[in-house]
């Protein structure tokens, strides 16, 4: 069977950036990281080429969930912690729709962590992004479920004493098929990975480390600042060895069950050099790179997994159809005349 994504209609005429910018008044604080992801979303969207009306995008509450009213699609604001249920019912509703849902920490991994993780075990074609800026933005600063521990909020005046979640710990946990991680200030990155996010076939979640100016500022200041970033991060391309630094000068290799960084200095180490492969359903691989934290080791940025599982909208319309061929009930009436009693087999 061709996946429903297939039927999705492509858009007749060649569509720009132009064609989904609101014309709301966008709202967020000036500086605020949304304004990068809001601008990455407008450029991507035409790349992928639907038509305008079957893209929608579901959000909950919280700084994130005011995209529906920015971008020039249909939109549905919905109440906390409740996106990816809405969103749920909106793709499986209607197939030909691109779904995208605008999220944040507190949405998604507090109120709306039971609906974030089945919707990421049933593999529903659709794309969460999620705004990651480790506080509670729009009720004023208080501690998240992402929220280093020891951090000083108007909650946690003594620092927090909670262990916080890694988000993509969490995706691999709930049997995820395509996790990425992009920071705020790498837009060409963060295109790019969105853009292969609405090419995945099943649930892809896109967690944007986003710096929120009034409440958290520079919390991410280690991976953005020119003297630290290069050190700090690794930037993964399929394919290609995982190499980072300055200079290119060290590498990802794989010791005694562990991932450990080397030095890079002659052409020896570099064939040590693990090759970055996302397609490939290695779990554990997969699952070590999301946990990768400075300073022990460089945070891993761009597509960490990327395979091909079966969706639960594919099969969900598979099963309705062979239940449609074999059944002798066409519709409610053939139900309500078919006796008082019927059997299940």
């Amino acid at each position: 069977m061709e996946p429903i994504r297939n039927s999705i209609e492509p858009s007749p005429v060649e569509l720009k950036k132009e064609d989904f910018v609101s014309s709301q008044t966008v709202k967020w604080c000036p500086g605020c990281g949304s304004h990068i992801i809001l601008s990455a979303v407008e450029s991507v969207f035409p790349r992928i080429g639907y038509k305008k009306e079957n893209f929608v995008i579901v959000s909950g509450i919280g700084c994130s969930s005011r995209f529906p009213y920015y971008v020039n699609t249909y939109g549905f604001h919905g109440i906390h912690g409740r996106a990816h249920a809405i969103a749920t019912g909106v793709k499986l509703a209607n197939p030909g729709l691109s779904v995208w849902v605008s999220t944040g920490d507190g949405d998604s991994l507090a109120i709306g962590g039971n609906h974030f993780i089945h919707a990421i075990r049933r593999n529903i074609d659709m794309n969460i992004v999620l705004f990651n800026n480790q506080i509670y933005g729009l009720t004023k600063g208080q501690f998240s479920p992402t929220t280093p521990r020891g951090t000083v909020t108007k909650t946690s005046p003594d620092g927090t004493i909670e262990d916080s979640f890694n988000v993509g710990q969490l995706v691999l946990g709930a049997q995820g098929t395509f996790f990425a991680r992009v920071v705020d200030n790498l837009p060409h990155l963060l295109s790019d990975v969105l853009y292969l996010a609405a090419k995945h076939d099943g649930t892809s979640v896109v967690e944007i480390l986003q710096n929120c100016v009034i409440f958290n500022d520079k919390a991410y200041e280690h991976l953005t600042n020119k003297d630290t970033r290069d050190d700090n991060l690794l930037i993964l391309a399929p394919g290609e060895p995982m190499i980072f630094g300055k200079n290119k000068s060290k590498g990802l290799t794989f010791e005694n069950g562990l991932l450990t960084v080397i030095d890079i200095e002659k052409e020896e180490d570099l064939r040590k050099v693990l090759i970055h492969k996302p397609e490939e359903d290695n779990f554990y691989l997969h699952m070590m790179l999301s946990r990768m934290m400075p300073p022990a080791f460089p945070l891993a940025v761009g597509v960490i997994r990327m395979v091909k599982k079966p969706t639960f909208d594919d099969l969900m319309v598979e099963q309705i159809d062979r239940a449609r061929e074999s059944s002798q009930i066409r519709c409610v009436d053939d139900l309500l005349n078919s006796g008082s009693v019927f059997e299940i087999n």
